[in-house]
C-alpha cells in the first residue's frame, strides 16, 4: 500500500493548483466548507467524522486522508475514528471495509494507532 501521508499531501497540493487557477471557485469553494463545518448544534470533531465515514462509503481516497486528518486535528481519537470506520462499513459493506485499511495505515504512519 501506498504511503498515505505522502498522498494527502500531493492531492493537496494538486487540489491547490487546481483552486489557484479558478480564483472565483476557490473563494466560494473554502466559504462553502467554512460554514459547513464549523460548530453549530454538531461540533466540527462530530461533522468531520460524518464526512469521513460518507467519504469511505464514496471511495474517495482524498476525502479519506482529508478528513481523517481534520478529525484527528478536532481531537478526534483512534477509538473514535475506528468507530466512525464501522458505521461505513455497515452501509458501505466490503468496499467501505477496504477503504478503511487506508484509515487504518494513515493512523499508523501519523503514531496514532500502533502498527500490527
Amino acid at each position: 500500500m501506498e504511503n498515505q501521508i505522502a498522498l494527502h499531501e500531493r492531492i493537496h497540493e494538486l487540489f491547490a493548483r487546481y483552486l489557484d487557477a479558478m480564483p472565483g471557485l476557490d473563494e466560494a469553494y473554502h466559504t462553502m466548507t467554512s460554514e459547513a463545518y464549523k460548530g453549530g448544534a454538531l461540533d466540527g470533531k462530530t461533522k468531520r467524522l460524518m464526512a469521513m465515514t460518507a467519504a469511505i462509503v464514496a471511495g474517495c481516497r482524498g476525502c479519506i486522508l482529508f478528513q481523517t486528518g481534520e478529525a484527528l486535528a478536532l481531537g478526534a481519537s483512534a477509538d473514535e475514528i475506528l468507530e466512525a470506520c464501522a458505521v461505513a462499513i455497515s452501509l458501505g459493506g466490503t468496499m467501505a471495509a477496504a477503504e478503511t485499511t487506508r484509515v487504518v495505515a494513515y493512523l499508523e504512519e501519523r503514531g496514532v494507532l500502533p502498527p500490527a
